[in-house]
């Protein structure tokens, strides 16, 4: 069956931005905590949205203030990551132009991922952004949501993730999932253990899977900006 969805994670996929946001969380939540915090405990902090990891780090008395610290920390810093992986943006044109819907389901809060996808010009290609939740862990429904919405089977659908949690989303609901080790972040060895339907180190491998397998697209496609 064709494929007529293609969806993207976004830290780790598209940018090397999952330090921006360890980055952004030391430098806004350390003074209002007045301790440092490390690594370890920001990243187990998340599975919800950005909303839900800073509750989880802060006392309820001090949340607002380090949330707004956080947002403007992470589009104080957008500059120092002045775009994405090379070859992302050249395949995200080339889908967009061929008519493949384009779809990003992410764990971040809505506000700094529009702030990002605002800031690298990108965010009108996506025909629907999914964020993350406070409350917890949301791609499955993300997922779900898109394929109701385009009326999508999952087999039409692939999803092109960083973490493992990506895959078990996609296993939870049924889309094959491309699984890139691309970021400096990425853990191959955990993402093969994911058993993904393709496990890819550059983004080129990328490209070149998807001109295999989308009729649409080809090798000698010029690369215009969307209107």
């Amino acid at each position: 069956m064709p494929l007529k969805a293609v969806l993207f994670d976004f830290d780790g996929t598209l940018g090397n931005t999952l330090s921006l946001c360890l980055r952004a969380a030391h430098l806004a939540l350390e003074p209002i905590l007045g301790r440092k915090i490390t690594d370890e405990e920001i990243l187990a902090a998340f599975g919800p949205s950005e909303e839900g990891a800073i509750r989880n780090i802060v006392p309820p008395e001090i949340y607002q203030n380090s949330l707004n610290a956080y947002v403007k920390m992470c589009r104080d810093l957008l500059p120092e990551y002045p775009d994405l992986f090379p070859g992302i943006r050249e395949i995200l044109l080339e889908l967009k132009q061929r008519g493949i819907i384009l779809g990003l389901v992410t764990g971040r809060g809505r506000i700094t991922c529009d702030d990002a996808l605002k800031f690298y010009g990108i965010f009108d290609w996506f025909d629907q952004i999914e964020g993350g939740i406070e409350t917890g862990p949301s791609k499955p429904a993300g997922l779900n949501r898109i394929l109701k919405n385009f009326v999508l089977k999952p087999e039409e659908t692939v999803y092109v993730g960083d973490s493992p949690c990506d895959i078990l989303a996609c296993r939870e609901v049924g889309i094959p999932v491309i699984a890139v080790a691309w970021a400096p972040t990425a853990n191959p060895a955990q993402l093969a253990d994911e058993a993904p339907d393709e496990l890819f180190h550059s983004v080129s491998e990328l490209h070149e899977w998807l001109r295999r397998n989308l009729p649409q697209m080809d090798s000698s496609f010029e690369h215009d900006r969307p209107t």
